[in-house]
């Protein structure tokens, strides 16, 4: 099993050198996430999640949950585990003083959640998710459920879900069943069972407050007639104490392909007792509070699937000794060269690399962004934030997991054989990345989402304001002799993606199955646009580092030529999706369902 060590080094460079994270906080008031601050709390949460998290996480993957007449218990070692979690403060980090929390920066607690996800992506989604439900409680509910829910939630000893999936429909949520009736006292009695609920039933927390989505009788049909609930499993009096078991049990937990350390649950609401949350008939606009919060946390699973890949890989490519280089031995001491020469594994280990490193750019832009929307007094800059995070939550969301599947698998292919094989754990890596392409929305609902609801719902309005951003960019530095040929290629590309744009919604007012059959791969195009982007940033700092003089020649020359890889073997990917957009979807669609034979 690889041993995982967090990127402490390439973590701040991309905080403090990219995003200039000290002059960011500051400005906005974050006024104890100071440099020493920040630094001291990365090094602890690489410790912890290197000594305490990583341990765990084969022993969570071989022995998984165990349910028994409506209990969960994890695995060996995860209750101790999360008792520390809890004991340290992490939960409370980003998390508002008022209820309890720290008052850090949304963006710090981020970067080191990528750490927890890659040390063991099971453990991680145990708090993961209580994240989303405290900041849905924060921004629609009441000021006693606040009152009720968040401290505990706050303080990690209780934890949160999200119920939306029922057996019959999935992302379809408009044809759900669970009915929620009110009560005399202002509460309401739920009835019904959700599917696929992580961390629906565990021993880690005193109690579990589920966000649970429902119908109450008489309201419309479809998504417009969808209520907002918090139902937790114990309920709970007005002054926060736990009172009764509530009518919530677990009727049983999935046998998954992945992530066997967390539970995955089916729960059952028999008239249990819950809380609505905003208005009436507007819970799917309270719930994607919950969504968004999840789509960039999910976004981080996939930089925590390739960096741990490209750890694993790296290390093993070192050590492994097979073949001969073909330009002659580098090894010439030994019996033969360690793989890393050959230029196949270069080629995958370059792959992860440029997309972790990348995707960690991507992620601590857009969780600057949270920050900005959070606490910004400034109401232009508050919009320009929310307009890139409806832009480019979907394709972090979609784009960077499934990059972060292809570099699991790439781990995979790097040992060989002995990837297949259990105890490397690379097969288990690539077995829970899978699950971060489909929660949360899966690549072709996030597709639809950006390309039919936020590009073309927009009418190119959202797409025109990133765009500026990454072309004023490459005009002030085009003249930069060693970014140059960077910028005229970024630029090319992002000119062809608003061409695109017009030429999909052209295609899309004739037949708006178009839509469909470009929207994946218009997303894939405009995330490798976007990666090229960031990369070029990081280019830009890392030539300035070098050019003042640094001990650190031998990272910032990595950067470099990383960024030449990327531009070279990875942006060109684009114009195969490019090639598919234009060809249209007329041969998706011509086949009739009966004709689908084997």
């Amino acid at each position: 099993m690889p041993e995982y060590k967090a990127p402490i080094r390439d973590t701040k460079f991309v905080m403090q050198e990219l995003l200039n994270c000290d002059e960011h906080y500051q400005r906005l008031g974050y006024e104890d996430a100071s440099i020493e601050m920040v630094d001291a709390i990365i090094s602890e949460a690489a410790k912890f999640n290197e000594q305490v998290i990583a341990p765990i996480n084969q022993i969570g993957d071989q022995q998984g949950c165990t349910w028994t007449d409506g209990k969960v218990t994890t695995a060996d070692g995860f209750k101790e585990a999360y008792q520390q979690y809890v004991e340290g403060g992490w939960p409370t980090l980003s998390q508002p003083i008022k209820f309890g929390g720290q008052g850090l920066p949304h963006s710090l607690n981020t970067a080191i959640g990528e750490y927890t996800s890659a040390a063991n992506h099971s453990f991680a989604m145990y708090p993961g998710l209580s994240h989303g439900c405290m900041a849905t409680l924060e921004a629609h509910g009441s000021e006693l459920l606040q009152k009720m829910f968040l401290p505990k939630l706050v303080e990690g000893t209780w934890t949160g879900t999200m119920c939306l999936t029922e057996a019959h429909c999935g992302t379809d949520l408009g044809l759900l069943r669970t009915k929620a009736e009110l009560n005399e006292d202002g509460t309401y009695r739920l009835n019904g069972s959700k599917i696929f609920i992580s961390a629906g039933e565990h021993d880690l927390s005193d109690n579990i407050v589920h966000v649970v989505i429902a119908r109450i009788p008489g309201s419309p049909e479809g998504t417009r007639g969808i209520s907002l609930f918090i139902v937790p499993k114990f309920s709970v009096n007005e002054d926060g104490t736990l009172s009764d078991q509530n009518g919530v049990t677990c009727g049983s937990i999935e046998h998954k392909m992945g992530i066997n350390g967390s539970a995955t649950c089916v729960i059952n609401f028999d008239n249990a007792t819950g809380h609505l949350i905003g208005d009436v008939n507007r819970g799917l606009n309270c719930m994607f509070t919950f969504m968004n919060a999840a789509r960039l946390g999910v976004a981080n699973e996939g930089v925590a699937h390739a960096d741990a890949a490209f750890q694993g890989s790296l290390a093993y490519a070192k050590d492994r000794l097979q073949m001969r280089s073909m330009s002659g031995p580098k090894n010439p001491d030994g019996p033969a060269d360690p793989i890393i020469v050959h230029p196949d594994v270069r080629r995958m280990l370059l792959t992860q690399k440029s997309i972790s490193e990348g995707g960690r750019a991507l992620i601590g832009y857009l969780a600057q962004l949270v920050d900005i929307v959070h606490v910004s007094k400034d109401e232009t800059e508050i919009a320009k934030a929310e307009a890139n995070l409806a832009l480019l939550t979907p394709i972090g969301k979609a784009f960077l997991t499934e990059l972060g599947l292809e570099c699991a698998g790439h781990g995979v292919q790097i040992f060989g054989g002995h990837g297949y094989v259990q105890e490397w754990g690379m097969e288990q890596l690539m077995r829970d990345a899978k699950i971060s392409c489909l929660y949360e929305g899966t690549t072709g609902i996030q597709a639809l989402d950006l390309l039919g609801r936020k590009i073309l719902g927009s009418k190119g309005e959202l797409l025109k304001g990133f765009a500026t951003e990454i072309g004023t960019f490459c005009h002030l530095n085009s003249q930069n002799p060693d970014l140059t040929s960077y910028c005229i290629t970024l630029g090319k590309y992002t000119e062809e993606l608003a061409k695109h744009t017009q030429d999909i919604g052209v295609k899309a007012m004739q037949n708006p199955d178009e839509v469909g059959a470009a929207s994946v791969d218009y997303l894939m195009y405009a995330g490798y646009v976007t990666l090229a982007y960031f990369w070029v940033k990081m280019a830009k700092v890392a030539q300035q580092k070098l050019a003042e003089g640094t001990d650190e020649t031998n990272f910032y020359q990595a950067k470099l030529k990383t960024a030449k890889f990327y531009f070279d073997r990875i942006l060109p990917r684009a114009k195969g999706h490019a090639a598919c957009m234009v060809n249209g979807g007329e041969s998706m669609m011509t086949l009739d369902s009966e004709d689908f034979i084997f």
